[in-house]
Protein backbone atom coordinates (compact mmCIF):
# COMPACT_ATOMS: atom_id res chain seq x y z
CA UNK A 1 0.00 0.00 0.00
CA UNK A 2 1.15 3.36 -0.37
CA UNK A 3 3.75 4.66 2.02
CA UNK A 4 4.35 1.37 3.08
CA UNK A 5 7.93 -0.33 3.37
CA UNK A 6 6.75 -4.10 2.65
CA UNK A 7 3.75 -5.98 0.84
CA UNK A 8 2.51 -8.87 -0.08
CA UNK A 9 2.03 -10.06 -3.99
CA UNK A 10 0.47 -13.15 -5.47
CA UNK A 11 3.37 -15.75 -5.30
CA UNK A 12 2.28 -17.36 -8.88
CA UNK A 13 0.17 -16.99 -11.40
CA UNK A 14 -3.45 -19.68 -10.45
CA UNK A 15 -6.36 -20.53 -12.16
CA UNK A 16 -9.71 -21.87 -10.75
CA UNK A 17 -13.15 -22.86 -11.85
CA UNK A 18 -16.70 -23.17 -10.52
CA UNK A 19 -20.28 -24.21 -11.94
CA UNK A 20 -22.70 -22.41 -10.33
CA UNK A 21 -26.66 -22.55 -11.02
CA UNK A 22 -25.14 -23.95 -14.40
CA UNK A 23 -23.06 -20.89 -15.12
CA UNK A 24 -19.36 -21.44 -15.40
CA UNK A 25 -16.75 -18.89 -13.60
CA UNK A 26 -13.06 -19.03 -14.29
CA UNK A 27 -10.88 -17.26 -12.02
CA UNK A 28 -7.20 -16.09 -13.12
CA UNK A 29 -4.65 -14.09 -11.00
CA UNK A 30 -1.28 -12.79 -12.37
CA UNK A 31 1.32 -10.48 -10.65
CA UNK A 32 1.45 -7.27 -12.61
CA UNK A 33 3.41 -4.00 -11.17
CA UNK A 34 2.23 -1.74 -13.75
CA UNK A 35 -1.11 -0.45 -14.88
CA UNK A 36 0.46 -1.54 -18.56
CA UNK A 37 0.79 -5.24 -17.53
CA UNK A 38 -2.51 -5.29 -15.86
CA UNK A 39 -4.40 -4.14 -18.37
CA UNK A 40 -1.86 -6.68 -20.90
CA UNK A 41 -3.13 -9.30 -18.62
CA UNK A 42 -6.59 -8.33 -19.06
CA UNK A 43 -6.28 -8.35 -22.95
CA UNK A 44 -4.72 -11.64 -22.78
CA UNK A 45 -7.37 -13.62 -20.83
CA UNK A 46 -10.29 -11.59 -22.84
CA UNK A 47 -8.62 -12.96 -26.19
CA UNK A 48 -8.44 -16.31 -24.96
CA UNK A 49 -12.22 -16.56 -23.49
CA UNK A 50 -13.31 -14.18 -26.31
CA UNK A 51 -16.49 -16.23 -26.45
CA UNK A 52 -17.53 -15.55 -22.69
CA UNK A 53 -20.33 -14.14 -21.59
CA UNK A 54 -18.30 -12.11 -19.84
CA UNK A 55 -14.63 -11.25 -18.78
CA UNK A 56 -14.71 -9.29 -15.47
CA UNK A 57 -11.69 -7.53 -13.37
CA UNK A 58 -9.84 -5.68 -11.37
CA UNK A 59 -6.14 -5.17 -10.50
CA UNK A 60 -4.97 -3.03 -7.50
CA UNK A 61 -1.42 -1.96 -7.74
CA UNK A 62 1.21 -1.15 -4.99
CA UNK A 63 1.23 2.76 -5.88
CA UNK A 64 -2.14 2.67 -4.51
CA UNK A 65 -3.84 2.44 -8.16
CA UNK A 66 -7.16 0.54 -8.04
CA UNK A 67 -9.29 -0.29 -11.01
CA UNK A 68 -12.20 -2.65 -11.81
CA UNK A 69 -14.83 -3.57 -14.50
CA UNK A 70 -18.14 -5.52 -14.91
CA UNK A 71 -18.24 -5.86 -18.21
CA UNK A 72 -21.64 -5.70 -18.81
CA UNK A 73 -22.85 -7.42 -15.70
CA UNK A 74 -25.31 -5.12 -13.45
CA UNK A 75 -23.39 -2.44 -11.90
CA UNK A 76 -21.24 -3.54 -8.91
CA UNK A 77 -22.00 -6.96 -8.90
CA UNK A 78 -18.48 -8.52 -10.79
CA UNK A 79 -15.81 -5.99 -10.76
CA UNK A 80 -15.96 -4.24 -7.23
CA UNK A 81 -16.56 -8.26 -5.37
CA UNK A 82 -13.46 -8.90 -7.37
CA UNK A 83 -11.71 -5.89 -6.09
CA UNK A 84 -12.45 -6.24 -3.05
CA UNK A 85 -11.52 -10.24 -2.99
CA UNK A 86 -7.91 -9.05 -3.39
CA UNK A 87 -8.18 -6.49 -0.60
CA UNK A 88 -9.60 -8.99 1.47
CA UNK A 89 -6.02 -11.33 0.73
CA UNK A 90 -4.04 -7.94 1.74
CA UNK A 91 -2.72 -8.40 -1.76
CA UNK A 92 -1.16 -5.34 -4.26
CA UNK A 93 0.30 -5.65 -7.47
CA UNK A 94 -2.33 -8.50 -8.47
CA UNK A 95 -5.00 -8.75 -11.29
CA UNK A 96 -7.63 -11.06 -11.09
CA UNK A 97 -9.91 -11.63 -14.33
CA UNK A 98 -12.87 -13.86 -13.84
CA UNK A 99 -14.83 -15.01 -16.91
CA UNK A 100 -18.73 -16.46 -16.92
CA UNK A 101 -20.27 -18.73 -19.51
CA UNK A 102 -23.97 -17.69 -18.91
CA UNK A 103 -25.89 -20.97 -18.25
CA UNK A 104 -29.44 -20.14 -18.54
CA UNK A 105 -29.85 -19.80 -15.00
CA UNK A 106 -29.92 -15.66 -13.46
CA UNK A 107 -28.33 -15.29 -9.82
CA UNK A 108 -29.71 -12.11 -9.08
CA UNK A 109 -27.97 -9.49 -7.94
CA UNK A 110 -26.37 -11.15 -4.52
CA UNK A 111 -25.69 -14.26 -6.58
CA UNK A 112 -23.62 -12.38 -8.82
CA UNK A 113 -21.89 -11.10 -6.19
CA UNK A 114 -21.02 -13.83 -4.16
CA UNK A 115 -20.23 -15.60 -7.21
CA UNK A 116 -17.46 -13.56 -9.02
CA UNK A 117 -16.31 -12.73 -5.24
CA UNK A 118 -16.24 -15.97 -4.25
CA UNK A 119 -14.32 -17.42 -7.12
CA UNK A 120 -11.93 -15.03 -7.27
CA UNK A 121 -10.96 -16.04 -3.05
CA UNK A 122 -10.84 -19.39 -4.03
CA UNK A 123 -8.03 -18.31 -7.11
CA UNK A 124 -6.71 -16.08 -4.75
CA UNK A 125 -5.75 -18.75 -2.23
CA UNK A 126 -4.28 -21.18 -4.75
CA UNK A 127 -1.89 -18.22 -6.04
CA UNK A 128 -0.81 -17.64 -2.18
CA UNK A 129 1.03 -14.77 -1.39
CA UNK A 130 5.01 -13.61 -1.13
CA UNK A 131 6.48 -10.45 0.85
CA UNK A 132 8.32 -8.06 -0.88
CA UNK A 133 9.95 -4.86 -0.09
CA UNK A 134 10.18 -1.47 -1.66
CA UNK A 135 13.30 -0.24 -2.67
CA UNK A 136 14.19 2.83 -4.81
CA UNK A 137 16.80 1.92 -7.62
CA UNK A 138 20.06 4.19 -7.57
CA UNK A 139 23.05 4.21 -10.27
CA UNK A 140 26.94 5.10 -8.77
CA UNK A 141 29.56 6.17 -10.56
CA UNK A 142 32.97 6.17 -9.23
CA UNK A 143 36.78 5.65 -9.79
CA UNK A 144 38.03 1.57 -9.04
CA UNK A 145 39.45 2.64 -5.49
CA UNK A 146 36.11 3.98 -4.39
CA UNK A 147 34.80 -0.01 -5.25
CA UNK A 148 35.03 -1.18 -1.38
CA UNK A 149 33.46 1.81 0.04
CA UNK A 150 30.71 1.69 -1.95
CA UNK A 151 30.12 -1.76 -2.13
CA UNK A 152 30.55 -1.71 1.94
CA UNK A 153 27.78 0.83 1.73
CA UNK A 154 25.67 -0.47 0.14
CA UNK A 155 25.82 -4.18 1.84
CA UNK A 156 25.24 -1.93 4.70
CA UNK A 157 21.91 -0.96 3.44
CA UNK A 158 20.66 -4.08 2.13
CA UNK A 159 20.91 -3.72 -1.21
CA UNK A 160 20.26 -6.26 -3.91
CA UNK A 161 20.58 -6.87 -7.44
CA UNK A 162 23.84 -5.02 -7.77
CA UNK A 163 24.92 -4.56 -11.93
CA UNK A 164 28.76 -3.83 -12.85
CA UNK A 165 29.22 -1.80 -15.75
CA UNK A 166 33.32 -2.04 -16.18
CA UNK A 167 32.20 0.26 -19.34
CA UNK A 168 36.41 0.95 -19.77
CA UNK A 169 38.41 3.71 -18.84
CA UNK A 170 39.04 4.36 -15.18
CA UNK A 171 35.35 4.73 -13.76
CA UNK A 172 32.89 2.34 -13.27
CA UNK A 173 29.32 2.09 -12.94
CA UNK A 174 27.05 0.02 -10.31
CA UNK A 175 22.88 0.15 -10.35
CA UNK A 176 21.23 -1.84 -7.33
CA UNK A 177 17.94 -1.43 -5.45
CA UNK A 178 17.90 0.05 -1.81
CA UNK A 179 15.61 -0.73 0.47
CA UNK A 180 12.51 2.38 0.82
CA UNK A 181 13.49 2.61 4.63
CA UNK A 182 17.43 3.34 4.28
CA UNK A 183 16.62 5.37 1.01
CA UNK A 184 17.79 8.57 2.75
CA UNK A 185 20.27 7.73 4.95
CA UNK A 186 22.09 6.20 1.33
CA UNK A 187 21.32 9.38 -0.28
CA UNK A 188 23.17 11.68 2.49
CA UNK A 189 26.38 8.95 2.75
CA UNK A 190 26.82 9.30 -1.28
CA UNK A 191 26.07 12.78 -1.02
CA UNK A 192 29.08 13.19 1.25
CA UNK A 193 31.38 11.10 -1.20
CA UNK A 194 30.60 12.97 -3.84
CA UNK A 195 31.43 16.46 -2.01
CA UNK A 196 34.76 14.41 -1.01
CA UNK A 197 35.49 13.32 -4.42
CA UNK A 198 35.25 9.60 -4.16
CA UNK A 199 32.73 9.16 -6.53
CA UNK A 200 31.68 11.07 -9.43
CA UNK A 201 28.38 10.92 -8.90
CA UNK A 202 24.78 9.27 -7.95
CA UNK A 203 21.33 9.89 -8.36
CA UNK A 204 17.69 7.90 -8.05
CA UNK A 205 15.66 6.50 -10.63
CA UNK A 206 11.79 5.43 -10.74
CA UNK A 207 11.15 3.64 -7.67
CA UNK A 208 11.45 -0.12 -8.46
CA UNK A 209 9.74 -3.25 -6.34
CA UNK A 210 12.63 -5.93 -4.90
Amino acid sequence: MPGTIAYREPAQPATYSEKIKRSEFIANVSVCHSDEEAREFIAQISSQYRDATHNCRAFILADGTEYSSDDGEPSGTAGKPILNAIKHCGLVNTVVVVTRYFGGVKLGVRGLIDAYGETAQKALEIAGSVERIMTRRVSVSMGYAAMGTVTRLLDVAGASGLEWDFGGGESVRVICDVPESESERVSGELEELTVRGLISGWEYHAKSNN
